[in-house]
């Protein structure tokens, strides 16, 4: 047998076979080969270019070949790779001392992760040890995580697979909150926010809850923007039981919704705020879990039950000082609000052109486009269990589409999640934008409009 002529397996081909895909079926995944990214753009091994209109799991937020953040990683690299959590190093105190210029005032006290994942975690076990209570009041359409609390505390299909494991003790669901699709069949303002009230009045009837842990602003799950009102009346439920409030800010954090913080949009404190993918620009993974200086104190003389030999990596550390600089520098806590009003006309503009868009919804660069099947109904084109099941989803046929034309786009179920780099250009934001206007083509000719 002539052995020179076997073709050897492609770097896509060993990805897929040995290596697992997140969230999906193995059969027939067939992972782009990317080599290179530079600004908002990422190149496959053929040279093709991709705009990058999700900033690929939200978190770019920098684009790609930042060279201060880039610089921060080497030097650390040089001076101190690892040093174990123990420790104090001159990142860690650096760091520290920043975040406090830039979190919601009176979050002091801070325990680094390397994942937003992680960061959850550590605000669960953290609630419980300081309020000595037990139970954590989640939403539905939420995703706080990936381990067996956080995926027990998230609302959308992917915590389906973990169960009845992932019903650790504790975790019960409060409704969420989404004007579109309300799941208590109200009106805004009719309603007088009955989603947030109904949580004030799970915790009456619930015995030991210790926190309620929310996205501010849904994230994966269809950004979900909640009514003005929604968060400080949130805040002012959770101070009259004595309940902690744990803002989930992975996503929204780091300037993507034109503010630092999404929380910071309604002036509302949270006890507990988690985060990470923008803190670094995703060059490296690092999750926060800061708390008030009220919380940090009670462990002064009560035992931290946590930790992990990656808590506080200096290389994981560097960068974040280098990014926060970086928004500063470039003023891109503003110029997301500014792109963000400049995407938002774009993407509306869209919808009245296109029957298979039944809502436009954003803040700042973070947008999502809700298809639907019939406007007047509300019928999605796919449903959760749709996902889970392996049923054939519209929206992957779209953005399979827009890659074929140059363009990478989140989607999730029956929406897309719209979140570019902070760098993005408004040319940039014309490209993406045509993209999708021509691929939606295939969602118009499914509808029943």
């Amino acid at each position: 047998m002539d052995h020179t002529s076997i073709t050897p397996p492609s770097i896509s081909e060993l990805t897929a076979s040995l290596t697992y895909g997140t969230w999906r079926f193995q059969k027939n995944w067939k992972p782009l080969h990317v080599v290179d990214a530079e600004g908002c753009f990422f190149i496959d091994a053929s040279g093709k270019r991709y705009l990058d209109f999700s900033a690929q799991l939200m978190c770019v937020h920098l684009g790609y070949k930042n060279q201060a953040v880039i610089r921060a990683i080497e030097e650390q690299a040089r001076k101190l790779a690892f040093i174990g959590p123990g420790f104090a190093t001159d990142v860690r105190a650096h760091l520290s001392t920043l975040l406090l210029e830039v979190l919601p005032r009176g979050l002091e006290k801070f325990f680094f992760t390397t994942s937003g994942t992680e960061a959850n975690e550590a605000a669960f076990k953290i609630a419980r040890m300081y309020t000595g209570k037990t139970k954590i009041i989640a939403r539905y359409h939420s995703y706080h995580g990936s381990t067996m609390g956080s995926i027990a505390a998230t609302g959308d299909p992917r915590r389906w697979a973990m169960e009845p494991a992932s019903k650790i003790p504790g975790v019960i669901f409060a409704p969420e909150v989404h004007c579109y699709r309300c799941p208590l069949l109200h009106h805004y303002p009719e309603c007088e926010i009955a989603c947030v009230e109904y949580i004030d009045h799970m915790i009456e009837n619930e015995s030991d809850v210790a926190a309620v842990l929310v996205e501010p602003i849904v994230g994966t799950n269809g950004v979900l923007i909640p009514p003005k009102e929604y968060m400080p009346r949130l805040r002012q439920i959770c101070d009259r039981h004595n309940v902690l409030l744990i803002a989930d800010e992975v996503m929204t954090g780091w300037g993507r919704t034109g503010k630092w913080f999404a929380v910071d949009h309604w002036d509302v404190k949270p006890d507990i705020l988690t985060t990470a993918k923008g803190i670094t620009t995703a060059y490296m993974p690092l999750g926060l879990c800061a708390t008030t200086k009220k919380i940090g104190d009670f462990f002064n003389d009560h035992y931290f039950a946590h930790g992990h030999t990656y808590e506080a990596h200096p290389l994981t550390l560097a960068p974040a000082i280098a990014a926060i600089n970086e928004y500063k520098r470039l003023h891109l806590i503003d110029r997301a609000q500014e792109l963000g009003d400049y995407l938002g006309m774009k993407l509306h503009e869209l919808k009245a052109k296109h029957t298979s868009i039944g809502e436009v919804r954003g803040i700042g660069l973070f947008w999502a486009i809700e298809l639907v099947k019939d406007r007047k109904t509300k019928e999605p084109f796919n449903t959760y269990a749709d996902k889970v099941n392996g049923t054939p989803l519209l929206v992957d046929k779209i953005a399979g589409e827009m890659m074929k034309n140059g363009v990478f786009i989140q989607a999730w179920v029956s929406h897309f999640v719209i979140a570019p780099p902070l760098i993005i250009t408004h040319e940039e934001i014309d490209a993406g934008v045509n993209a999708l206007d021509n691929a939606l083509a295939i969602a118009d000719d499914a509808t029943h409009n």
